[in-house]
């Protein structure tokens, strides 16, 4: 599928490690399907990490060190 004004648009994109691994000796060390579901566990084990974010909190953090913040 081709978008007029984006000239060069792909379809999909893919990394192809070929490079890294010739030049550096890299090589990931986990498939992608595996690594998506530890990044969701992480995600759902670390609820408290993450929430204060969404919650916006972290702002209340920003505003007691720096002032007023910008939204």
């Amino acid at each position: 599928m081709h978008v007029q004004d984006r000239k060069g648009h792909d379809l999909r994109y893919a990394i192809d490690p070929t490079k890294i691994n010739k030049e550096l000796g890299w090589l990931s060390e986990t498939k992608f399907a595996d690594g998506i579901k530890k990044t969701i566990g992480w995600y759902i084990n670390n609820q408290s990490w993450w929430q204060p974010i969404i919650d916006g909190e972290y702002k209340n953090y920003y505003t007691k060190m720096y002032g007023k913040t910008e939204n």
